[in-house]
């Protein structure tokens, strides 16, 4: 069983998709087989988002934490609506938020702290228009087109 020291399981697509507004850090509640899945490097966020229930709860739908290996049949359901953990106040703040605004709450990293708790960053965010994108990969391209310029010159 390989154990990796620092778990950063990225969403490189929210960046491209959604126009980021606002982020926070929330805590997940795990069960003990997903939380050994998490620091073997075993999940992903890209599918996933976030989702309030009748209670005012935040929960994380679609995010995929594959079964652990060394489990016997106490293994985790790999898709199943994990709680996050956030204060109440923003709680609020985000729920009111996402119901008048339309706004969609996406998760842009899943990592391990220094107290080894898992969290995961999500930002509220504002779904991108199809120009949106077109402008980010033009200036993407665009960097790169100088980057490769100016290494060129240095040289």
């Amino acid at each position: 069983m390989m154990v990796k020291k620092n778990i950063n399981i990225k969403n490189k697509k929210a960046k491209f998709e959604y126009e980021l507004l606002d982020t926070y850090v929330a805590g997940i509640v795990l069960a003990g087989t997903e939380i050994k899945s998490i620091r073997e490097g075993k999940a992903s966020i890209t599918q996933s988002f976030g989702e309030f229930n009748d209670k005012g709860e935040l929960f994380v739908i679609n995010m995929q934490v594959d079964e652990y290996s060394h489990a016997s049949h106490f293994n985790h359901r790999p898709k199943a609506e994990r709680k996050l953990l956030l204060q109440r106040r923003e709680l609020k703040k985000l729920r009111k938020d996402v119901t008048t605004s339309g706004l969609t709450i996406v998760p842009l990293n899943l990592f391990i702290n220094d107290r080894g708790l898992a969290k995961v960053r999500i930002a509220l965010a504002k779904g991108k228009k199809l120009y949106d994108k077109r402008d980010t990969i033009k200036d993407r391209d665009s960097k790169r087109n100088l980057a490769r310029v100016k290494k060129s010159f240095n040289t």
